[in-house]
């Protein structure tokens, strides 16, 4: 099987009235980058979750976004500051007796003193808030590996179908590339007889100039070439995997042949015919940018 870069997952992942949600999209990159976003409160497990996403994507620009939500009742709670209490009432006693002054504290009163009464979150144990997070992380990540085998598997007939068409035109010309040799003699012959009139043609002489001429727009090095690069190709599809560098390698090679089969061919229906494979190519070309 063959993935696509292009991908989505989601997963939510909830316990004890708390709940996680991962999302994860990624689009074509030459390399692997993935960019976490996540409550900062949680950055800390940021470097544990790219490496969790490396065991199940090699390439492609990747972005996952994880929110949590605590809804628990125990989340908050205040705590009595017993010291900070008894430091107050001592000086405020002190001060009393020094400046003969009533001392007038109460308990709502020193309960209002900063840092008497602390409100405090409890976070979850982070034991258990990883736990929760990785199994969020773990579906959103195999929802989004099976988008990417689908849209591979498309990937994949598309690539093959336009490969036959490649193999189609090729075909074309090397069918009709002999006869550009065959009208290029019957041209040739036709001309040097009219010039000469009625004196002798050398036929050596044209027999040299139309194998000049046919080894400068022989192309069937190239087509074997072209061939062997669409058979490559299947057989790489087919065998699936991690491809996309391989193939982009290899669309780069039959886009170098087809432009020397154009270069080559003064034949306007083949011409016509390289181009509409080069543009084929590029098609490829640009679908194959598309597989991991």
């Amino acid at each position: 099987m063959i993935k696509s870069m292009t991908g989505f997952g989601r997963c939510e992942a909830a316990w004890d009235n708390r709940k996680f949600t991962v999302e994860i999209k990624a689009v074509n990159h030459r390399y692997l980058d993935i960019n976490v976003k996540m409550p900062k409160a949680l950055n800390f497990f940021e470097s544990a979750v790219r490496s969790e996403l490396k065991k199940y994507i090699s390439r492609g620009k990747v972005d996952v976004f994880v929110a949590y939500e605590d809804l628990s009742e125990t989340t908050i709670h205040v705590r009595y500051n017993r010291e900070v209490a008894r430091e107050y009432l001592r000086y405020c006693s002190q001060m009393a007796e020094e400046f003969s002054l009533e001392n007038d504290i109460s308990v709502s009163k020193l309960s209002r003193f900063p840092e008497v009464l602390i409100m405090e979150e409890t976070g979850a144990d982070e034991e258990e808030l990883w736990k929760e997070l990785l199994k969020a992380l773990t579906g959103a990540a195999q929802m989004f590996v099976d988008s990417r085998i689908e849209e591979g598997e498309h990937l994949k007939a598309d690539l093959i179908d336009k490969l036959d068409g490649m193999h189609d035109k090729i075909v074309f010309i090397e069918e009709h590339s002999p006869q550009i040799v065959t009208a290029y003699r019957s041209k040739l012959d036709e001309k040097v007889r009219d010039l000469l009139a009625d004196a002798a043609v050398d036929e050596n002489r044209l027999l040299t100039e139309v194998i000049m001429f046919a080894d400068k727009v022989c192309v069937d090095e190239e087509i074997v070439r072209l061939r062997s690069h669409i058979e490559t190709t299947k057989n790489t599809l087919a065998d699936g995997g991690e491809m996309g560098r391989k193939l982009d390698f290899i669309a780069q090679e039959m886009n170098r042949e087809a432009t020397t089969i154009l270069s080559k061919i003064n034949d306007l229906e083949c011409s016509n015919c390289a181009i509409d494979l080069k543009t084929d190519i590029e098609k490829v070309r640009e679908q194959i940018q598309n597989i991991e």
